[in-house]
C-alpha cells in the first residue's frame, strides 16, 4: 500500500490546503450566520415581549417564560443526569477482559471506535434526552401553575370525600411527575443494560452467567425503581376512577365510577398497589441477595394479578352483578353522576315547567294584542342582512363588514330595542391599488357603526338604519368612529409616522389623519425595525423612509386573538360583538375558564357542541379552546377591547370560580374586580352563545334528575338541525327581547327548542336571561311539552311552510327570473300555552343579489299566514282576515281565475314583479319601490276579489 506521506514506496502526494483568505472568508461566513440565526431567535422574542409590554400585560410573558423557562432547565437537568448518571455508573461496573468470549470480541471494535469520544457522547446523548424531556416539560406550564396556585372548590366528591381541586389541580401535576419517573427509568434502563452488554457486564449468547454480580444489582434496583413507580401509579388510579370517562349507555360521556368500579375496580387496584410494593422490594433485595429469582416471582404474581384482579374479576363483576339488575346496580353512581354534572356545567338551577303547547284561549283575536307584550319578534336576520348593509353602507370598496352582524339592545326614548350591528371595517381586497405603502400606511382602519331596528323593514324590504352613512350619524351619541382592531383586520399598519392615512372621503374629497394613540410598538429604535423586519419577513421595515419619529406598528388586532394572547389560559368564545360605550367602539368578548377535572361530571367537546350551521359557513365564530374535552366550565370573565386603541381589559365576571382564582393567584393584576364594570358597559353585556350551546347539549340528557328515567333514555331529547339550511348542522340559538311563562315583562334572553331523540316533533323550549343588567341573568327556563300529544317542531313548521299550496305559489312568483328565496332565522315564542313561530323570507335579486325582506311566514295554532309585513301576517293568524296569501304560482305565467278581476291583478302583479326585476338590474332603488308598491297593491287586489267571490281561483293546469 502506498505511502500518502512519501517515502520509498512512492511519491509524496501533497494535500492542498485552503488559502489563509479562504480560511478567513469561510470563517467570517460562518459566524455571520451563526449570528444570523441567532439574531433571528432573540427577533421573535424581543417582538413578542415588546407586544405585550404595549399592551401592559408584560407579567404574562414574563410569567410563561419563566414558567417554561424553568420547567425546562429542571426537568430536562433531572432526565439528563438521570441516563447519565446511569451509563457512568454501568461503565464504572465493567468487569475485567481478560479472559474475552467470541462474543465479547465481536463487541471489541465498537468499544475500541468509542473509547476516544466516550465524554462527547455521553455528553451528546445526555444532551440530547435532557433537550426533548425538557421541552416535554415545558409544555406542562399550566398544569405546573395550576397545581402551586390552586385554591379549594370547598366542594367534595362523593366517594374519596377530597376536595374538587385535588382533582382539579393536583392530580394532573401527579399525573405528569409519575409519567416523567417511568421515562426517566426506562430510559436509564435501556441506557444502563445497553452500556452492561458493551462492556460485557451482560452477556447474550456467551456460557456461563448471563450478568455480573454489579449488573444485577445495578439493573435490579432500575426495576425496583419503575416497579414502585408502578405501585405509586396503582394507588392514583384509584382517585383516577372518579373523573375517568367510559363507555356508558346512559351517556356518552360517562364520568365517575360505577358500580363495577367502586366494587371490583378499586379494591383491585388497592390490591395491586400492595403487591407492586412487595414487588419493588424484592427487586430492592437482589443487591444483597444477587438472584434474580423471587423479583421475577414477585414481578410475575404482579402480571398475573393485574390480569385476573384488574381485568377479570371486575369483567365477572359486571357479567353476573350488574347485568342481571344493572338498573338498581348503578342508580345510586348515577345520581352522583347527574349532581355532579348539572353542578359542573352550571345548570343546576334550571327550571323546568310543564308547558301545554296548545293555546287555551278560546277568542284567537284577544290574542293580538299580547304578541307584543310577549316579545319583539325581531325579523332582520343578523345572519342574512350581512350583504345588504355592505351594499347600502359600504360607502367605499375598501371598507367591509362581517359575515355574520351582531344582536345588541340601544335605547330610544328611554325604551330599549333589539338592534342589528355591525361596524365598517378595514377591506384591503378592495383598495384601489395595492402595494406596500397602501396596504400597510395608507389604509389602516374603518370607519364608523352601522345599526338597524331588528324588528322593522321599511316599504322595500331594506333595513331601517338607526346608524348609517358616513361619517356615522344617528341615534347614537358622539363616539370615537375609527376602527383600527376589528374581526377582519388580520394584517399589520403602520401608523402615526410621516406617511398620512386614508380616514374617509365624502363629498369635500378625501380625508387623511394620523393616528394619536399609543397602541402598538415604536419602531423609534433601528433595532426594533431590524427585528420586525425578520420576524415580519418584510426587509423594508428596515429602511424605508415611510417609517420615522413616531411610527408605530399595530398587529394582533382581532378581538379574540388579542384576548386570547394576554389570558392564554382562557377559553375564547366564537362570536366578539361590538358595542358602543361611553364614547368609544368596544369588543366584547366572553371568555371561559374549563378543567377537565371535576369528579363525576360527564365531558363535552367544545369543538362538537358548540358547533352549528353558522359555525360551518363562518370559522370565524368558532370557539378558541384551550383544553377542547372538558367537564366543567364558567363564563368567568368579561373582556373589552378598544376599537381605537387595541386596550384590552379582563373583568371577573363570576366571582366564585376558583379556577379563576386559581389563574389570578398565577397572574396577579392581569383581571380586573368584577366592581370596575361601568354600567354603560353591563347595559350589553350578554349571556354568551358558546356557552349556552354546551349547556342545552347537556341538558338533552341532564333535564332529567331521577336516575331511573336517566337510565332507561325514554326522555332523552336532542337539538334539532337548523331547518333553513342545508348543512345538517344544529340551528344556532337566537337572542329575541321575549316574556316567558312567569316574568312579568320582557327579557332580552337566548333561546333554543329541542325535539325528541330520532323525532321531528317538539318536545321542550329552551331560554334563559341574556341581560346581564337582570336579577335573573342566566336563570335557564326549560319548558317541556307533553308527550301524549305531538307539538309540531322547526323543521315540520318549515315543512309546512314549504308544502301549503298558496304559499309555495307566492314564493314560485317571489323566485321568479334570476332571483334566490332565503329563509331567515325560524323564531320560537310562547304564547298562551302555545307556540307562535315566525320567519323573515328575503328576496335576493338582480345582478347585486342583495336580500330584501319581502315577506314574513308566521303560523300559530295551525293556522299560517305569508304576508308582506309581520303586523299583516299576525293580523291574518289571529284576527278574521284570510290566512293564505292568493294562489299565486307562475313564474312567468299568473295563475289563471274564473273571476276577471282577480285575473287582471295577477296580471298586474306579475308586471310589476318584472319591473321590479329590470330596476334591480339597473340598480334604480326608486323605480324598485315603486315596483314593489305596485307589486302589494295589485296583490292586495287580487286577495280582496277572491275574499268577495267566496273561493279561491286554481293555478294554471290545476
Amino acid at each position: 500500500m502506498p505511502d500518502r506521506g512519501g517515502g520509498p514506496t512512492g511519491p509524496r502526494i501533497r494535500v492542498g490546503r485552503p488559502s489563509r483568505r479562504a480560511r478567513t472568508l469561510l470563517m467570517t461566513l460562518g459566524v455571520l450566520a451563526a449570528l444570523g440565526m441567532a439574531f433571528t431567535m432573540f427577533a421573535g422574542f424581543w417582538t413578542d415581549w415588546l407586544w405585550y409590554r404595549s399592551v401592559h400585560y408584560s407579567s404574562v410573558f414574563t410569567t410563561t417564560l419563566s414558567t417554561k423557562t424553568g420547567l425546562f432547565f429542571v426537568f430536562g437537568l433531572l432526565m439528563a443526569v438521570a441516563v447519565g448518571f446511569n451509563i457512568w455508573f454501568a461503565h464504572r461496573l465493567r468487569p475485567p477482559l481478560s479472559a474475552m468470549s467470541v462474543e465479547q470480541q465481536s463487541l471489541d471494535r465498537y468499544r475500541m471506535g468509542i473509547a476516544p469520544y466516550k465524554k462527547w457522547l455521553l455528553f451528546a446523548i445526555t444532551a440530547l434526552v435532557g433537550l426533548i424531556a425538557g421541552a416535554s416539560a415545558a409544555g406542562q406550564w399550566r398544569t405546573w401553575l395550576m397545581w402551586v396556585n390552586g385554591v379549594p372548590f370547598h366542594q367534595k366528591d362523593p366517594q374519596f370525600h377530597l376536595d374538587v381541586s385535588f382533582y382539579a389541580f393536583d392530580l394532573p401535576w401527579y399525573r405528569f411527575l409519575l409519567a416523567f419517573g417511568f421515562a426517566a427509568t426506562i430510559l436509564s434502563l435501556i441506557a444502563a443494560a445497553l452500556t452492561h452488554y458493551l462492556y460485557g457486564g451482560l452477556r447474550v449468547t456467551s456460557p456461563g452467567a448471563r450478568a455480573t454480580a454489579a449488573a444485577t444489582g445495578h439493573l435490579s434496583v432500575l426495576l425496583g425503581v419503575f416497579v414502585a413507580l408502578k405501585a405509586v401509579a396503582y394507588w392514583l388510579d384509584r382517585y383516577g376512577l372518579a373523573v375517568k370517562s367510559s363507555d356508558f349507555k346512559a351517556s356518552d360521556h360517562w364520568t365517575g365510577l360505577r358500580y363495577v368500579d367502586a366494587n371490583a375496580y378499586l379494591p383491585a387496584k388497592t390490591i395491586l398497589f400492595c403487591i407492586a410494593v412487595i414487588c419493588a422490594l424484592l427487586f430492592f433485595a437482589t443487591l444483597w441477595r444477587r438472584t434474580w429469582q423471587l423479583p421475577m416471582i414477585g414481578f410475575g404474581l404482579m402480571v398475573l394479578s393485574a390480569i385476573l384482579i384488574g381485568g377479570l374479576y371486575p369483567a365477572i363483576v359486571q357479567k353476573f352483578q350488574v347485568q342481571p339488575n344493572e338498573q338498581a346496580k348503578e342508580a345510586p353512581y348515577v345520581e352522583k353522576n347527574i349532581k355532579a354534572t348539572r353542578e359542573a356545567y352550571g345548570i343546576d338551577d334550571a327550571s323546568v315547567s310543564e308547558y301545554a303547547g296548545k293555546s287555551t284561549a278560546k277568542d284567537r283575536t284577544t290574542l293580538r294584542d299580547d304578541v307584543g307584550k310577549a316579545a319583539s319578534i325581531r325579523i332582520l336576520d343578523p345572519n342574512i342582512v350581512s350583504p345588504t348593509f355592505q351594499q347600502m353602507q359600504q360607502m367605499r370598496n375598501y371598507y367591509g363588514f362581517p359575515t355574520n352582524l351582531d344582536v345588541d339592545r340601544y335605547a330610544k326614548d328611554g325604551q330599549e330595542q333589539d338592534t342589528v350591528i355591525g361596524l365598517r371595517e378595514l377591506n384591503l381586497a378592495g383598495i384601489p391599488k395595492k402595494n406596500w405603502i397602501n396596504n400597510h400606511f395608507r389604509y389602516t382602519h374603518g370607519y364608523g357603526v352601522v345599526a338597524a331596528k331588528g324588528t322593522e323593514a321599511d316599504s322595500q324590504g331594506q333595513p331601517v338604519f338607526t346608524e348609517s352613512n358616513l361619517p356615522s350619524r344617528g341615534d347614537l351619541p358622539t363616539y370615537q368612529q375609527r376602527v383600527y382592531y376589528g374581526e377582519k383586520t388580520t394584517t399589520y399598519s403602520i401608523v402615526g409616522g410621516p406617511q398620512k392615512e386614508v380616514d374617509y372621503s365624502d363629498n369635500e374629497g378625501e380625508k387623511t389623519t394620523s393616528y394619536k394613540a399609543k397602541s402598538g410598538v415604536s419602531l423609534s429604535s433601528p433595532i426594533n425595525r431590524a427585528a420586525y423586519a425578520v420576524a415580519f419577513n418584510e426587509p423594508q421595515i428596515l429602511y424605508s423612509g415611510a417609517i420615522g419619529k413616531g411610527s408605530r406598528i399595530l398587529y394582533n388586532r382581532t378581538p379574540k386573538e388579542r384576548v386570547e394572547a394576554v389570558a392564554p389560559w382562557l377559553t375564547i368564545d366564537g362570536d366578539a360583538y361590538p358595542a358602543v360605550v361611553d364614547g368609544r367602539i368596544q369588543w366584547i368578548v366572553d371568555a371561559y375558564t374549563t378543567t377537565n377535572g371535576y369528579p363525576y361530571a360527564s365531558r363535552t367537546t367544545l369543538g362538537d357542541t358548540t358547533a352549528d350551521s353558522l359555525t360551518a359557513t363562518n370559522n370565524n365564530r368558532a370557539v378558541v379552546a384551550q383544553q377542547n374535552q372538558v367537564n366543567y366550565i364558567r363564563n368567568s370573565v368579561k373582556a373589552t377591547v378598544d376599537a381605537y386603541t387595541g386596550a384590552v381589559k379582563l373583568y371577573q365576571w363570576d366571582t366564585k370560580d376558583p379556577v379563576l382564582k386559581t389563574w389570578m393567584k398565577a397572574f396577579p393584576g392581569t383581571v380586573e374586580p368584577r366592581s370596575d364594570i361601568s354600567e354603560s358597559l353591563k347595559a350589553h353585556l350578554r349571556y354568551p352563545q358558546d356557552l349556552f350551546k354546551v349547556q342545552r347539549e347537556l341538558l338533552t340528557r341532564y333535564h332529567v334528575t331521577d336516575a331511573q328515567t336517566f337510565l332507561t333514555g325514554s326522555e332523552v331529547w336532542q337539538v334539532p338541525n337548523d331547518p333553513t339550511n342545508k348543512s345538517g348542522n344544529a340551528v344556532p340559538p337566537y337572542y329575541l327581547s321575549m316574556k316567558m311563562p312567569g316574568q312579568a315583562s320582557q327579557a332580552f334572553s337566548l333561546s333554543t327548542t329541542f325535539t325528541p331523540n330520532g323525532r321531528d316533533n317538539l318536545s321542550a323550549f329552551m331560554s334563559v336571561d341574556a341581560d346581564a343588567g337582570s336579577s335573573d341573568y342566566g336563570k335557564i327556563r326549560i319548558l317541556k311539552l307533553p308527550t301524549s300529544t305531538a307539538v309540531e317542531g322547526p323543521k315540520q313548521v318549515q315543512s309546512k311552510f314549504n308544502s301549503e299550496q298558496e304559499i309555495a305559489a307566492a314564493i314560485r312568483l317571489l323566485k321568479g327570473g334570476d332571483s334566490d328565496i332565503e329563509y331567515g332565522n325560524l323564531l320560537t315564542v310562547p304564547l298562551d300555552g302555545g307556540l307562535l313561530y315566525a320567519e323573515p323570507v328575503y328576496v335576493r335579486g338582480g345582478s347585486l343579489k342583495l336580500p330584501l325582506l319581502k315577506k314574513v311566514l308566521v303560523t300559530y295554532g295551525g293556522k299560517t299566514a305569508f304576508k308582506d309585513t309581520l303586523d299583516e301576517a299576525l293580523d291574518a293568524v289571529f284576527g278574521t282576515k284570510p290566512a293564505a296569501t292568493p294562489p299565486d304560482t307562475g313564474t312567468t305565467e299568473p295563475p289563471t281565475s274564473s273571476n276577471p278581476t282577480v285575473r287582471q291583478a295577477l296580471d298586474d302583479a306579475q308586471k310589476a314583479f318584472d319591473a321590479g326585476q329590470e330596476a334591480l338590474k339597473k340598480n334604480d332603488w326608486t323605480a324598485y319601490g315603486q315596483a314593489q308598491k305596485d307589486l302589494q297593491d295589485a296583490l292586495k287586489r287580487a286577495e280582496k276579489a277572491q275574499s268577495e267571490a267566496g273561493k279561491p281561483g286554481k293555478p294554471s293546469g290545476g
